[in-house]
């Protein structure tokens, strides 16, 4: 029988002030002796062990076209693969594999490369500090995205900055203000590919989206509106998460110098396992449905708590250290099942790109001043900040050689 009572009085509830800048003692007691949990405080079902989230990921039980209903706001989401389920999801699946599949991010490869050169080059002229989630992950994903989309450079501004507005949409648990401006953004942000896609390129990966029969035009909209929420702030905040762990750390940094593209990708994924930037996905069952830690009723609203199960030492040893070439890392920070997240890839070759060049081009990067604090926030986990002293530019060393360096 599923126990209802609460934590611990000593550990803080992970959506308290204090649990949200440190959500892992409360994963870890809850994983341990409750991993399928009823939360009295929120009402919500906290599902915390690996086995049940990576089942509850796969069962049709667990619906995430109603766990996105159950949001804290008086709108719809725009129809995609997000709020949708079974038939109507893999159909809206296959063709945003045009833009975010592996073909797709291969013919701009190239092209990220050297943006990431660029971004880098910015910073070292700069000469100060550089702000990894500001100057860096942020600039990165926005340019990722612009080269998907074939956006000019005049309009990367505007791009980033209804991102980081619609971004809001990633939390279902955002209180109703704050969806409301989520709603708006959501808005403006459709306008603004609606009005682009228009224009693309036929060649790019949207304009080949924009192109496909199989998908009416609020339907393409709502992929590409998914790629943008579910892509930019993610891979933003991944980028200084990720330095956060990889910079105080020598050894790794010395191992990934010689290191290829794959293992750079292999580190990527060992970062987000510790630091899961949507440490959370949001379901409502359909119907009663049973995990291997118990059982939950038709009707519940359930959070799969994958930053909870990504540390779960029945599957990962050693589960809160960094393993940077840790193999097998069956790691959930790309959900699971039908809805894994078409973007991972995007997320890991590119941040293996940028991790890469900095390991390479600037072997004394330090981070700089007091150590970063967590944001108060849920989704996503993040820093406010991550400042980072870059040191020499060992640029001739690192020998270049554009996407795969």
């Amino acid at each position: 029988m599923t126990k209802t009572a609460g934590l611990p009085a000593h550990l803080a509830h992970p959506f308290s002030p204090a649990g949200r800048v440190d959500p892992y003692p409360a994963y870890d007691w809850l994983r341990a002796h409750d991993p399928v949990h009823r939360d009295p405080m929120s009402g919500l079902w906290l599902v915390t062990g690996h086995a049940d989230c990576a089942a509850l990921l796969k069962d049709p039980a667990f619906s995430a076209a109603a766990g996105q209903r159950e949001r804290a706001r008086d709108d719809d989401l725009p129809v995609s693969m997000l709020t949708t389920d079974g038939a109507d999801h893999s159909r809206l699946r296959a063709p945003g594999a045009l833009l975010l599949g592996p073909a797709a991010l291969a013919s701009v490869a190239d092209g990220i490369a050297a943006d990431t050169d660029a971004l880098l080059d910015r910073a070292v002229e700069r000469g100060t500090p550089v702000d990894a989630v500001a100057e860096l992950g942020a600039p990165l994903a926005t340019a990722v995205l612009a080269r998907l989309f074939g956006l000019p450079a005049d309009r990367h501004g505007t791009l980033a900055e209804l991102a980081r507005a619609a971004s809001v949409n990633l939390d279902p648990l955002a209180p109703p203000h704050v969806a409301r401006l989520g709603r708006a953004a959501m808005g403006e942000l459709t306008r603004f590919l609606d009005a682009h896609a228009g224009q693309a390129d036929p060649a790019c990966p949207l304009g080949r989206l924009a192109a496909d029969p199989r998908l009416t035009r609020p339907e393409m909209l709502g992929v590409l509106g998914l790629a943008v929420v579910g892509g930019w702030q993610p891979l933003a905040e991944a980028v200084g998460n990720a330095l956060y762990w990889l910079l105080p750390r020598p050894e790794v940094r010395a191992a990934l110098r010689t290191a290829g593209q794959d293992a750079a990708e292999t580190a990527v994924d060992e970062l987000l396992r510790l630091e899961a930037p949507i440490p959370f996905t949001a379901r409502v069952t359909v119907r009663d449905a049973e995990l291997p830690g118990g059982r939950i009723p038709a009707g519940q609203r359930v959070l799969a708590v994958v930053a909870a199960a990504n540390r779960d030492p029945a599957v990962f040893a050693d589960p809160g250290e960094l393993v940077w070439d840790r193999r097998p890392n069956p790691h959930l920070a790309f959900g699971g099942g039908p809805h894994f997240c078409l973007a991972a890839r995007l997320v890991k070759q590119s941040g293996a790109v940028l991790l890469g060049r900095v390991v390479r081009r600037f072997p004394e990067a330090v981070i700089a001043g007091p150590d970063p604090r967590w944001a108060p926030s849920l989704i996503p986990r993040r820093l406010t900040a991550v400042p980072v002293a870059l040191g020499a530019d060992d640029r001739d060393a690192a020998g270049l050689e554009g996407a795969h360096a």
